[in-house]
């Protein structure tokens, strides 16, 4: 099993909609790195939910319901089978948010893509990381 992070702005894709659509089409993605990354993910996987734009945290998990296919949203002067999609079922939210700020001052997420890969919408994370991820997403904030 493989660990990804996937970004999206709260607006354009909340993880509640996805919660409550249950699965959705990851599509849209452009950028070649962050496309092979779709390449490489696996039915089963589990994916961290990262709202990008003003909120910056990992706000839930999703699995990988189906592999690489086809981007239908593909322009039509693209080449055939460049770009891809993925479809991601819902499984939960965290219990709290782990915010940007918070991973770049944790030890143990110094190396996480995020960081170090911050445009890419799509990026590995290891069991590890994915792991404490968990773990911080599970503990109560301090008063």
């Amino acid at each position: 099993m493989n660990y990804w992070l996937v970004k999206q702005e709260p607006e354009d894709y909340a993880f509640a909609q996805l919660v409550e659509d249950k699965q959705t089409n990851w599509t849209g993605v452009r950028n070649f790195q962050a496309r092979n990354n779709l390449r490489a993910m696996k039915t089963g996987d589990r994916v961290l939910y990262y709202h990008s734009g003003a909120e910056k945290c990992v706000v839930g998990t999703a699995r990988v319901s189906r592999e690489a296919f086809p981007d239908p949203t593909v322009a039509a002067d693209d080449p055939p089978g460049e770009w891809v999609a993925v479809e991601l079922a819902a499984d939960a939210p965290l219990s709290r948010p782990v915010s940007l700020a918070e991973i770049k001052t944790d030890p143990q997420l110094k190396n996480l893509p995020l960081i170090r890969q911050s445009r890419l919408s799509v990026v590995p994370v290891t069991n590890a990381e994915f792991t404490h991820l968990l773990r911080l997403g599970s503990q109560a904030q301090a008063p």
